[in-house]
């Protein structure tokens, strides 16, 4: 897998924590000591901004995410608040991407959407504009 600082900070924020909660639903402990403080501190502020994705991110592994929708989330947070910034570039540089098997492949996934998103507002705008 690249490098987790070569992947933009909310695609690999987002893709940390659902990889981490789909490998919990399956019954591997993924809460080492290194990472899960960085991961709850994030949480915490970022559930003060958007307490519905946090949410969702928490239903992932049973119900569909729009991935594009939380990154842009994740990201508009990240810029309106510098602690939230701060609590996920922690987050990214802590994590153990070894330690997440399917991260790797949610990161394609989240990628994927938000070009697909791209894609769609490209659409939009042009039609609009015609």
């Amino acid at each position: 897998m690249e490098p987790l600082t070569t992947v933009s900070l909310p695609i690999a924020t987002v893709g940390i924590l659902v990889a981490t909660k789909a490998v919990e639903k399956i019954g591997h402990k993924v809460g080492e000591a290194l990472w899960d403080t960085p991961k709850r501190l994030f949480l915490e502020l970022f559930r003060k901004q958007s307490p519905d994705t946090v949410t969702a991110i928490a239903k992932a592994p049973e119900q569909p995410l729009d991935y594009a929708e939380v990154v842009l989330q994740v990201e508009a947070a990240a810029k309106q608040n510098p602690e939230v910034a701060q609590a996920m570039e922690r987050l990214v540089t802590t994590v153990d991407a070894q330690a997440l098997p399917n991260l790797e492949q949610i990161i394609q996934e989240i990628t994927k959407a938000l070009e697909s998103h791209q894609a769609t507002l490209l659409v939009k705008i042009t039609t609009l504009r015609i």
